[in-house]
């Protein structure tokens, strides 16, 4: 038995229905899952071949239609090439300038619903009987303006299909004759109007209600032409406003490729699908567009009733598992119940109390084991209980042991603290007075003495630079302050204005920093480091930086640098530099010490990055107040 969250253990009954319920569960969700997912797989591709059979069906249906309208286009071909002679006898009348045409008296012999163009050899409609048409630059349509260049350049007329004009709409039969000169190629436009609008538009509907009946699932149908104008466009819509272009059939007739727009959050699959009507001896492309818009509500509304269906099934077979799983779970744990009850006299108390024999050979086997088990256990608490003595005794003299170790550390760190003290101060003191009289000496000294007596000075200002690191080091470790709000400005000119023989250039302002008393200390080694080490006309640069929540401080100096395998020992304690003047290694050990304490980092890097040979740059970073 195991507890669930820390309450009350669960039987052993009950894991095992739990087992079996985990255990039936899943199978019974996969095998509905898997047996959906077939289902749907197969309405899927039924819905996908209906839309095949739709889109085959409108391809078709335009294609018989184009065939009919071409069989219609056909009749008015020797009306169009007899409508030239007019034209042409006023072309030569004028002397080949258009200019000078009367194309107003060529329209009224032709007929008010047949319109004349006159197209340069440029491409560009440059005079019409049909202004709205007039300016027209055929150059941005590539392989028409090839196809009208032929012609005029050729001698024969040529008859183009039944198109819709670019300004209104309206289906126009158009032909095509060129000049004498080829100078110009002439055009005349037929207004089919009755004759051929309402007969094919009438075939669009049909076909759209034909669509509808085959497919359900089908919203809508529109046909457009190259162009991406509907071809039924009325002249209250003016298919030259983009407005009514359809900009992606116009870039499926351009890519010459089918596309499908899918729109979930609107439950709507749009297709497009190219129906190519070209001609080789046609100038004007009749292919078209067509925009099949389907609903998936169906197939929705048909998968989610399978998926409810699939969900009761499964939770019938659940509830029924979850029945069967309770009586066949009471058999199985019988046996282990009366050796439960068992367990729990023994567990009470009555170590005598002897496993009751069950059926089966795996629960015999665990009533031995369990008996076996108890008469160890007395022996153990035999045992234990004479452990316990010993232990107990034992427990008496550690403890006087740790008393004893205890007042010995007391006693030697009272002996440290005090020989530090000593050298501290009284060690200090007399170096102190050594100094002076030593300066004395170097002043009344000359030669080979007074090089000895400068020499016995630096030994004691070294001297008293350890004791004065070790101090420092010692106020580190022992202060137990908090960090406090200290202004670095002042800081850092108070530590510049104690070296006023060496050029110091300070780049900061006033910022707060988290620090104490101690952070002096980092500027008075960096800076005593840079003059130490850096040599005769050293320059040194103070730079503070505020980067956010941290300030970035950057003590430079122009001496001799530090290799880059120096640079990550370097903070490291008692970590010598390579120099003749090299100390003990205290001071950067202690400014690690101190801005780690104060939440910072600290680095070695080069003034000048690549060029060791030019100078060192120390880094520290500083957490800022608020």
């Amino acid at each position: 038995m195991t507890a669930v969250g820390g309450g009350r253990p669960l039987r052993f009954g009950t894991h095992l229905i739990l087992v079996m319920i985990v255990i039936t569960l899943p199978v019974i969700g996969l095998i509905s899952a898997l047996d959906y997912r077939q289902v749907e797989g197969a309405l899927i591709a039924e819905e996908d071949h209906l839309r095949e059979q739709t889109e085959r069906s409108a391809v078709q249906s335009i294609r018989l239609m184009d065939a009919g309208l071409n069989l219609f286009d056909c009749t008015l071909d020797h009306r169009m090439q007899e409508a030239f002679t007019p034209v042409l006898a006023e072309y030569k009348r004028v002397g080949g300038d258009p200019e000078e045409m009367d194309l107003a008296r060529v329209r009224a012999q032709l007929g008010e619903e047949m319109d004349v163009y006159i197209i340069n050899d440029a491409g560009v409609i440059e005079y019409t009987t049909y202004p709205p048409d007039l300016g027209i630059d055929f150059r941005e349509v590539p392989s028409f303006h090839n196809r009208i260049t032929e012609i005029r350049l050729g001698d024969s007329f040529t008859a183009d299909r039944i198109v819709a004009e670019p300004a209104s709409g309206r289906l126009r039969k158009y032909a095509y004759m060129p000049s004498p000169d080829h100078r110009y190629l002439f055009e005349l436009g037929l207004v089919c109007g009755s004759i051929g609008t309402d007969r094919f538009d009438l075939k669009y509907r049909t076909l759209e209600d034909d669509l509808m009946r085959l497919n359900p699932a089908l919203e809508g149908i529109r046909i457009f032409d190259r162009y991406g104008r509907s071809v039924n466009a009325t002249e209250s819509e003016s298919p030259a406003d983009p407005a009514a272009i359809d900009f992606v059939a116009r870039a499926v007739y351009e890519e010459q490729r089918d596309r499908t727009i899918t729109d979930p959050v609107a439950g709507k699959i749009v297709r497009y699908v190219l129906v190519d009507l070209s001609a080789a001896g046609s100038p004007s492309d009749a292919s078209r567009v067509v925009e099949l818009t389907y609903s998936t509500a169906p197939l929705d509304a048909r998968l989610a009733g399978i998926r409810l269906t699939h969900a009761l099934l499964a939770l019938f077979a659940s509830l029924a598992a979850c029945c069967i799983a309770v009586p066949v779970s009471r058999q199985i744990t019988r046996p282990v119940r009366e050796i439960v009850d068992d367990v729990n006299i023994i567990a009470r108390g009555d170590l005598d109390h002897r496993i009751r024999v069950s059926a089966g050979a795996e629960f015999t086997r665990l009533e031995e084991s369990i008996d076996a088990m108890v008469d160890a256990l007395k022996e153990n608490i035999r045992r234990l209980r004479a452990s316990e003595e010993t232990a107990r005794g034992y427990s008496t003299r550690l403890e006087d042991l740790v008393r004893e170790r205890t007042a010995d550390l007391e006693q030697s760190n009272r002996a440290a603290t005090l020989f530090l003290d000593i050298m501290v101060h009284d060690i200090n003191n007399a170096n102190t007075v050594a100094i002076g009289y030593t300066r004395l000496l170097v002043g009344a000294l000359e030669g080979e003495r007074r090089e000895m007596a400068e020499k016995m000075l630096s030994r004691l200002e070294q001297s008293s630079a350890i004791i004065g690191s070790v101090a420092t080091l010692r106020e580190a470790l022992e202060s137990g302050s908090p960090l406090t709000r200290v202004d670095l400005d002042p800081v850092v000119r108070t530590e510049i204005a104690n070296h006023p023989a060496i050029r110091i250039r300070y780049e900061g302002r006033p910022l707060a920093v988290l620090a104490d008393d101690l952070l002096s200390e980092v500027f008075a080694n960096l800076i005593g480091n840079a003059v130490k080490f850096g040599g005769p006309g050293v320059e040194i640069a103070v730079r503070v930086e505020d980067r956010g929540e941290d300030v970035l401080i950057s003590v430079e100096d122009s001496g001799p640098g530090i290799p880059d395998a120096v640079k990550s020992e370097l903070f490291r304690r008692f970590q010598k530099g390579s120099g003749s003047l090299a100390g003990l290694g205290l001071g950067l050990y202690i400014c690690r010490m101190l801005i780690e304490r104060y939440g910072g980092r600290i680095w070695a890097d080069d003034r000048v990055e690549g060029r060791p040979e030019e100078g060192t740059a120390v880094r520290f970073t500083l957490r800022k107040a608020a």
